[in-house]
């Protein structure tokens, strides 16, 4: 009897808190990349001006609350791109994050 293979976690489905947050990335070529950062969750970021990297070319970013942490590219789409962080972002400190950042609280799913 064959194993049924659980499917893939949607991340989409993660909550994402709409935020307005420029920064500066760090690159290990290009040095210093100005972002505008449009949505976040614990597993990563949208920002909303789609940078010259390609997929999993790899940032820093420094973010209140949580300090210095790497982010890779996913995707790039209509000037937009996707990152997703080198480690997950605890829930205690992702809700700092989030009051620093002053996002709205999500609504029910």
């Amino acid at each position: 009897m064959r194993r049924r293979r659980s499917p893939p976690v949607d991340d989409r489905r993660i909550v994402r808190q709409p935020v307005d947050y420029r920064f500066l990335a760090e690159h290990a070529k290009f040095g210093e990349i100005d972002m505008h950062m449009a949505n976040i969750s614990p597993h990563g970021f949208m920002v909303d001006q789609e940078p010259d990297l390609m997929p999993g070319e790899r940032l820093t970013i420094r973010l209140p609350a949580i300090g210095r942490i790497e982010a890779h590219v996913v995707w790039r789409h209509g000037g937009r791109a996707g990152f997703q962080f080198e480690r997950l972002i605890s829930p205690n400190d992702f809700a700092n994050l989030i009051a620093t950042l002053g996002a709205e609280k999500p609504g029910p799913p």
